[in-house]
């Protein structure tokens, strides 16, 4: 487990540095950047502007050369400071990922648990009402992009009033709340953003889940059980369920890929302070230094997702190991 878990690691090396390059190879074709706006200051004098591009080496369009002064700090520790916010970037990022770790997080929790029981369900009434019901749910959250049902639900909670349109807290009583009252709070924001991303990711893993139970119930194994008087709960919930739920696990890895890609577009529209917010300023900005960590930090929450995904497959699947 050791040994795969090392490999893993140090194969996610090579994917970063492809990744960045290609992000910082993006920054520089791109027209401008962030001295353009500075420029069109008078108050600012044009020496302080050409130091600043001698110091971030803004002044080249050789993409190696930028991506390499870039690269040899930041193996070193040194992502820089953002040059909108004045600020480190490994503090901005950190003040805005457990945000992100929330909002993703509690859209698997969402989805985890009404995919599962609504596949079994589906399976168990295939081409019936509550299967055509459940289909219809799931080809919902298939279709419908991430960007207009957030929007939908903004909508839905500006016009009824039930939740609130954005943010994670109440920005004017947050201050005087008590501890209960902010966690309350902070629930309470993070209601409409779950369910965008929860369901969506619910889409992908309840037409899973129903093609895995259908086939795991014509196996000769669940007949056996169910010849031997077994009630139709347990037979599910004990013989079909443990091997059905495993390419589950394995299609985590993957569509945690998709919930980061949507959880950003999301916290856009509900103006959430995650990273996708974060990113979003940074790119309209031409903050690179910003984007540079930011795309760092992301590509190594996917590496790590898909490895807990890994793992968790071979420890619920004792057949499988990982050396």
């Amino acid at each position: 487990m050791k040994t795969f878990i090392l490999r893993r690691l140090l194969t996610a090396i090579p994917l970063i540095i492809v990744v960045t390059f290609i992000t910082k190879a993006l920054l520089v074709a791109s027209p401008g950047n962030y001295l353009d706006t500075l420029r069109l200051t008078p108050s600012i004098s044009r020496e302080y502007i050409a130091q600043m591009e001698r110091m971030y080496h803004l002044d080249s369009n050789n993409v190696f050369e930028r991506y390499w002064y870039w690269f040899w700090p930041a193996i070193q520790g040194d992502f820089g400071y953002s040059f909108t916010k004045n600020a480190s970037v490994w503090s901005l990022i950190g003040e805005r990922v457990p945000n992100t770790l929330l909002l993703t997080g509690s859209a698997l929790v969402f989805s985890w648990l009404f995919a599962i029981p609504l596949g079994m369900i589906a399976a168990v009434y295939r081409n019936r009402w509550a299967d055509r019901i459940i289909g219809f749910v799931s080809f919902f959250g298939l279709s419908i992009p991430s960007v207009f049902f957030s929007l939908l639900m903004v909508l839905f909670a500006a016009r009824t009033g039930l939740f609130p349109a954005g943010g994670i807290h109440n920005q004017t009583m947050w201050d005087v709340m008590t501890p209960w009252q902010k966690f309350a709070d902070t629930l309470w924001h993070l209601v409409l953003p779950m369910i965008v991303l929860g369901t969506i990711g619910m889409a992908q893993y309840v037409r899973q889940m129903r093609s895995e139970m259908i086939e795991t119930l014509s196996q000769d194994y669940i007949r056996t059980a169910r010849a031997k008087g077994l009630s139709g709960w347990r037979v599910m919930t004990r013989h079909a369920l443990g091997n059905a739920i495993n390419p589950l696990v394995t299609l985590f890895g993957f569509s945690l890929s998709a919930l980061l890609a949507g959880a950003l577009l999301t916290e856009f529209v509900f103006g959430w302070p995650g990273l996708g917010t974060l990113v979003f300023d940074a790119l309209t900005n031409k903050d690179e230094p910003l984007v540079m960590a930011s795309v760092v930090m992301l590509v190594s929450m996917l590496v790590i997702g898909s490895l807990i995904a890994d793992v968790l497959l071979a420890i619920i699947d004792p057949r499988i190991r990982l050396e």
